[in-house]
């Protein structure tokens, strides 16, 4: 159990081999994984599911079995009912992951099939948590880890990295400048880098947190998810999910509204979906104080884009005030302290229940991608420029309950 049929460009449909290390594709694309689905249908169905208490439980229709994974117990997150937020919303908390974050999913993937396939020796950009996920899972797997991170990279991340053993490089730029180096160094060096995308599988361990959502819903799947979008792997991977879901018969054709949210001083998905573009445009200048999304110009793009048009979603910015007031005012409604991107999505929920984009009555779920302890620099400062007294005014983008 635990295995690929074959990888797939998501652009030119070029088809590779998933028995040897292999990046991109010929043509630039990002290269999916894919199994054959018809065999595992026969053979595994929701009644036999494993009720390990991680994303290995779906090993089937994961690139690795249970015995060779990488794993520090990541996945099956909580899905919790925020009643604060609205009617019908819940939050999947992917702050109570392996090192704070859901990229602990797709690190966790990622690293088990480098091994698997030979790498001894990783290497990726990052803009935060992705580094300290990667630094965790190599550790785990006695693989050295090279990180490359903006130089204004919250400090949390940056210790991470040094505290699992990782290799640093502090980058005066953006993840698009850690990511020019890394590719002008990786092959003089050895290296097999494990940035978004560039390899098939970090997208294998996030899309399980559609298989998850879907279980946790009873096989039924909300009405609509609002994702953090930095470089979209998890809205992808949840939407190739969906699709592998239907296949094995276990959901029908029903599928959730797919809203990628951006920070106003970083949203080239945002514009690109407004302007009805395929593809988005590097975005010049790029500042956030979620650091996830600063992501100038994110490799599958397209992919995004796609799942949003095909689900009927849309895309939508935050500024960072919205963000930071936003994760603070969850904190004290529902005791989550959640990162400046799940602030962000927050304050896009009140933007879309307003137009009516959203009812009132629908069944959401809006992603925590990360612990908001991960980002004390940035609060910190906030709570410095506000008096105690002012705090009330936090409670504006939330319901009491």
């Amino acid at each position: 159990m635990g295995e690929a049929k074959q990888l797939v460009c998501g652009r030119c449909t070029q088809a590779f081999s998933p028995l040897e290390l292999r990046n991109l594709c010929s043509c630039g694309g990002p290269l999916l994984v894919e199994y054959d689905l018809d065999a595992i249908r026969s053979s595994w169905g929701r009644e036999r599911i494993s009720p390990i208490a991680s994303m290995w439980r779906y090993e089937p229709v994961l690139p690795a079995s249970l015995e060779e994974a990488v794993t520090l117990g990541e996945g099956w997150t909580p899905l919790l009912r925020t009643p604060s937020l609205g009617e019908n919303v819940w939050v999947k908390d992917e702050g109570t992951n392996p090192t704070g974050s859901f990229k602990a999913r797709g690190m966790s993937a990622a690293v088990t099939m480098a091994r698997k396939l030979g790498a001894e020796k990783l290497a990726a950009p990052s803009a935060g948590n992705a580094g300290g996920a990667l630094a965790a899972y190599a550790a785990r797997a006695g693989l050295e880890a090279h990180v490359f991170m903006p130089s204004d990279v919250p400090q949390a991340n940056f210790v991470e990295c040094m505290a699992n053993g990782a290799s640093v490089t502090l980058v005066n730029g953006l993840i698009s400048d850690c990511g020019r180096l890394v590719s002008e160094q990786k092959e003089k060096n050895g290296w097999f880098e494990v940035s978004t995308l560039k390899e098939p599988y970090r997208i294998e361990g996030k899309k399980t947190m559609g298989y998850e959502i879907a279980e946790q819903f009873e096989w039924q799947l909300p009405d609509a998810i609002l994702y953090p979008c930095g470089g979209g792997v998890g809205l992808i991977g949840m939407w190739k999910a969906f699709g592998e879901m239907e296949r094995l018969g276990w959901i029908g054709s029903k599928r959730p509204k797919m809203i990628a949210v951006q920070a106003a001083g970083c949203a080239p998905i945002v514009r690109a979906f407004e302007s009805g573009a395929e593809t988005s445009e590097p975005w010049a200048n790029a500042h956030t104080v979620a650091s996830g999304l600063r992501v100038p110009k994110a490799l599958g793009d397209f992919l995004v884009l796609r799942a949003i048009r095909a689900s009927g979603g849309t895309a939508i910015a935050a500024d960072d005030q919205e963000a930071l007031d936003g994760s603070l005012a969850f904190a004290r409604a529902e005791g989550i302290f959640g990162a400046p991107e799940t602030g962000a999505c927050i304050a896009a929920l009140a933007h879309l229940f307003d137009p009516g984009f959203l009812e009132r009555n629908a069944k959401i779920v809006v992603f925590n991608t990360g612990s908001g302890l991960k980002y004390l620099e940035a609060f910190a400062t906030r709570f410095s420029r506000r008096a105690a007294s002012e705090q009330d005014k936090l409670g504006g983008l939330i319901t009491p309950r």
